[in-house]
């Protein structure tokens, strides 16, 4: 199937597109679709194997039962808004009004692309930091946008300021910040906050934030890039409930941003999904307001795994990079003697009974050499498949 047009763009954006010009499989379908054939345990894609709190599940199944499974009003039911705003006041001390600056979404990718959509130009320029999430460059090549990546390196993954000072020009619209970050599970300093917002103020630039791992940070708190001076009148805030209540299914994300940007933003996004979960949308509610208790735990219990993954890699013979936040952590797999993380993914199954995604499939592809023998793991699985990963990921290093 040949494509041509703006979705041409996205399809390339997203390394979609193959020589011929028709659709390519991702690494991601063929690394799930390995796992399903060999039976091997599934690190390669971020979603968890336990559910969520049990308030939550039962507020979903309790507004079911009611008939609450008609269209939700187009910005959101009014007691989820009412939550984000009260969520951001009380975490971050940031006030939005939940009637004209919170907007409800399919999730977090559906507020990446009404945000993208509705701000970006034929030409306009976008940054991102490199490795990132695939949707960004699909979006920035389906708004005709050029996207200007700023290139991460291991092993803090940390971006070098001179470099990003250089990237942020008078053509750039638009700021991707990823924080904590997928696929690396790095996360910004605060000296890296500040002169994101300093850029943007100096260019006339917006801030988009994907924080949707806001919660699952393991050494430092979550500080959002709107607190800071400078950067809430340009600043996009997008998260969702799936990573933090382990309902990633339910696609529930939501945007808070001054009402002209959120009028914007729902002028593309009543054309995309229109609305969505209404079901799911009370519930999301209730599990915003759980007590702090549940946020502090499900961030202790997810740093617990990271570390039982981490010790088994390196027992296996990897270099570990650290993970200080987000499902994800990075290795390097030359240690064991693969130079390509590519083809060491491909044969993984087989050798170990374990699945995981080459980093260089977050790359632009003049980049990929820079991830060529790194590797994506996702450790938001039950301890116990955690440690019979680990175990199977030993016979490598006995090889």
């Amino acid at each position: 199937m040949e494509i041509s047009g703006p979705w041409r763009r996205a399809a390339s954006g997203a390394g979609l597109l193959a020589a011929d010009g028709s659709i390519a499989a991702t690494i991601f379908a063929e690394m799930s679709a390995l796992a399903i054939k060999t039976g091997a345990i599934n690190l390669g894609q971020g979603f968890p194997d336990e559910d969520g709190p049990a308030e939550v599940l039962e507020a979903a199944a309790e507004a079911i039962r009611a008939g609450i499974n008609q269209y939700p009003p187009g910005t959101g039911i009014p007691q989820l808004r009412n939550a984000v705003a009260e969520h951001q006041r009380r975490f971050y001390g940031l006030d939005y009004n939940p009637d004209r600056e919170v907007l409800i979404t399919a999730g977090a990718t559906e507020a990446l692309a009404a945000t993208v959509l509705a701000l970006v130009e034929p030409g306009d320029e976008v940054v991102t930091f490199e490795p990132f999430y695939d949707e960004y460059g699909a979006l920035i090549g389906l708004a005709g946008g050029r996207h200007v990546p700023v290139t991460l390196q291991a092993p803090d993954f940390a971006p070098d300021l001179d470099q990003l000072s250089r990237a942020v020009t008078d053509k750039t619209k638009i700021i991707i910040v990823n924080n904590p970050h997928n696929p690396t599970g790095a996360t910004f300093d605060d000296e890296t906050l500040r002169t994101i917002v300093e850029l943007a103020n100096r260019h006339d630039a917006y801030i988009v934030t994907d924080e949707v791992y806001e919660h699952l940070r393991f050494e430092t708190p979550h500080t959002p890039i709107a607190s800071f001076d400078g950067a809430s009148d340009r600043t996009i805030s997008i998260s969702s409930g799936g990573k933090t209540f382990s309902t990633t299914g339910w696609k529930i994300g939501w945007i808070t941003a001054r009402p002209a940007l959120i009028t914007a933003i729902l002028a593309v996004k009543q054309f995309l999904t229109y609305v969505n979960g209404a079901p799911f949308q009370p519930a999301m509610a209730v599990g915003l307001a759980l007590p702090d208790s549940f946020f502090t735990g499900i961030a202790e219990t997810l740093k617990a795994k990271r570390d039982l993954l981490s010790a088994g890699l390196r027992s296996a013979g990897f270099e570990v990079f650290p993970s200080r936040g987000s499902y994800f952590l990075v290795a390097d797999v030359s240690p064991l003697g693969f130079p390509d993380a590519v083809e060491f993914c491909r044969q993984l199954p087989d050798r170990a009974g374990v699945v995981a995604i080459p980093l260089s499939a977050f790359y632009t592809e003049a980049n990929r050499g820079q991830a060529r023998s790194l590797v994506r793991f996702a450790f938001c699985k039950r301890e116990e498949v955690l440690e019979r990963a680990a175990e199977q990921l030993a016979r490598l290093s006995a090889r």
